[in-house]
Formats: structure tokens, C-alpha cells, sequence
């Protein structure tokens, strides 16, 4: 779920701008960085906090745009 309401987001969110992404879903250790790779964003930075994750994505060009 994470990664989906992610993708949303970044829609709207222009090129280079960042976006911090607040989760308790465990698997998003594993999900975000995925899809920051294969949808050519960047992954700013990973950190645990108390009630999860934290993940600081930069919108990048999508996979989509060529």
C-alpha cells in the first residue's frame, strides 16, 4: 500500500521536488526502494522511527516517460 499511495503522490509533486513518506507497513523497507529504482526516483534517505519508517524519496523521471 505504501508504494501505491507513493506513486500517487509523486503526480503531482514536480521533478526534483521530495516527498517524506511516514510508514508502519514492514515490508516498505523493501517495497520503496524497489520502486524508487524501477520508477527512476531517488531514494534520499531510510531511517527507522518509532512507529515505522521513514523514507525521503526525490521525483525523478518515471520509467513510464522514457
Amino acid at each position: 500500500m505504501p508504494v501505491l499511495k507513493t506513486r500517487r503522490r509523486l503526480r503531482d509533486v514536480p521533478r526534483g521536488h521530495r516527498l517524506t513518506i511516514l510508514t508502519s507497513d514492514p515490508l516498505a523497507v523493501i517495497d520503496i526502494p524497489a520502486f524508487c529504482r524501477e520508477d527512476g526516483h531517488e531514494l534520499i534517505a531510510a531511517e527507522p522511527v518509532d512507529s515505522g519508517h521513514r523514507f525521503i524519496v526525490e521525483r525523478g523521471r518515471e520509467a513510464s516517460e522514457g
